[in-house]
């Protein structure tokens, strides 16, 4: 599992962010390559989203959230502004330079940090992984690091707060059926490389190619229970996507 932040000029993320944050406006197009899919794009402002514009798995997530919070991968920081507008303390963590230099500004109490990274400790009663917040697992055959980790610095009746979405329905027949070829990789496992296009400058910024898993929940289920937690279903969106709380068995 890939543990280095992310190299300096190959923060496309970032500088969407930071481009965003600078002028009240997008700057340019923030573009998702995939081997599998065509290319996408994500609004930039929907990285700066306020509460009422969240969707319900993640509103439901942030009023759940109680204690000392971790907010992984916070980009913007947008969750962790709304958990401070509710009078909760969280911390956010990113491996994006810009995206941390953006929150600091905004007073947000953030860390450059992966999460795997062993000198940063600290037990947290709620983490805090949203908008496909199982993506940063990676692969399923990481399931026992991540768990292993969530062990490390959970603390004392805490709980992971995870939404991810289940991509059976790109395999759905007319009929209702799903084809799916068992014998083939985890159908929730793509591939992304991301870029950055300024609407005022001819140089792109071009990421690192990154694995980012969407798992359905009987799956993450069956890795929490073989890594010593319970999962529990805690509200389901309206296209197979769901939060997840996980605790300590």
């Amino acid at each position: 599992m890939n543990s280095e932040l992310l190299p300096h000029g190959g923060d496309p993320m970032g500088a969407a962010i930071y481009d965003f944050h600078k002028n009240g406006a997008a700057g340019g197009r923030l573009v998702v390559h995939s081997s599998i899919f065509d290319d996408d794009e994500i609004p930039v402002e929907d990285l700066f989203r306020t509460f009422d514009r969240m969707p319900a798995l993640e509103q439901a997530a942030l009023r759940m959230a109680e204690g000392r919070v971790l907010d992984v991968g916070a980009g913007s920081g947008c969750h962790s502004l709304a958990l401070r507008a509710m009078g909760k303390k969280p911390v956010a963590i990113d491996i994006s330079p810009l995206s941390v230099a953006v929150m600091k500004e905004m007073g947000i109490d953030a860390r450059l940090v992966n999460l795997y990274d062993e000198n940063f400790a600290g037990q947290f009663d709620t983490i805090l992984m949203l908008m496909n917040g199982s993506g940063i697992i990676g692969r399923l055959e990481n399931m026992s690091d991540f768990f292993g980790r969530m062990k490390q610095i959970l603390a004392p009746g805490g709980c992971v707060l995870m939404d991810s979405s289940d991509l059976r329905y790109l395999y759905e027949d007319e009929d209702g059926s799903f084809e799916i070829d068992l014998a083939d990789e985890y159908y929730g496992l793509l591939d992304y490389q991301m870029e950055y296009v300024p609407s005022n400058s001819p140089v792109t910024v071009l990421g690192e190619p990154f694995d980012w898993l969407y798992v359905d929940f009987d799956t993450l289920a069956f890795y929490a229970e073989q890594n010593g937690f319970s999962a529990e279903l805690v509200a389901e969106g309206e296209h197979y996507d769901y939060l997840a709380k996980l605790t300590l068995a």
